[in-house]
């Protein structure tokens, strides 16, 4: 039996839908709302069924797609959807999990605070060009660009250098990454970070993090 992708890419531009579904689903609560209002006077009961459904649809769509962007956006990150602040333990750094079941990471990239999302299966660093442009990081030419494979498929990213990459009780110098502009603005600590640890590890849901040579941490704002 076909999966509902497989579904998906089988229909008229099932491509773009596949990779974008709350789009269709868009299109299907659009469709009811106006087949509803079209049978509001003729049908009174189903049309305002289906204008109903159609309507909730829409809402359910907005809903969506304001959380995914959150999610995505780690600067319209909202209070109530609950990023928790990590936690500086001895020479230790503590993360717990988030809600979106994720773990965030506040850093300073060259002195710029912002957010990463940690990827275990990233093997390097990715940085979102408003972060590179706001923390003074430009693409190394010589290194050229790598491709990343992301939801949406395989992009170009170019490769670069992070100076310093400060978070807790961790100091990460000269960080190998890549610009990444098909991310949505999003930041992601790969293995490569995690690497240059004494060691990492996950307990009762807090993501610990151990550098070899601990520094003073400071309030980032």
């Amino acid at each position: 039996m076909a999966d509902l992708g497989e579904v998906l890419q089988s229909l008229p531009y099932g491509d773009v839908f596949a990779a974008h579904p709350l789009l269709l689903l868009a299109l299907v609560a659009l469709c009811f709302a106006m087949v509803g209002g079209a049978m509001r006077n003729s049908v009174p009961a189903v049309g305002g069924m289906l204008r109903g459904l159609g309507s909730f649809g829409l809402v359910a769509v907005l809903v969506l797609t304001v959380i995914d962007l959150v999610r995505l956006n780690p600067d319209l990150a909202l209070p109530q959807l609950g990023v928790p602040e990590q936690i500086v333990d001895g020479e230790e750094t503590h993360i717990p999990l988030a809600r979106d079941g994720h773990y965030w990471i506040e850093a300073e990239v060259n002195g710029h605070p912002t957010r990463f999302l940690v990827d275990t299966g990233a093997s390097l660093t990715a940085i979102s060009p408003e972060t590179a442009q706001a923390a003074g990081i430009e693409a190394n030419e010589v290194l050229g660009t790598v491709r990343l494979e992301t939801a949406n498929g395989s992009a170009p990213a170019q490769l670069t250098s992070i100076d310093t990459l400060e978070t807790g009780t961790i100091a990460a110098r000269d960080l190998r990454a890549v610009i990444a502009p098909t991310m949505n603005g999003m930041n992601v600590l790969g293995m490569n970070f995690l690497s240059k640890l004494e060691k990492w590890s996950v307990e009762d849901g807090t993501l610990i993090l151990v550098p070899h040579q601990p520094r003073v941490p400071r309030a980032i704002s």
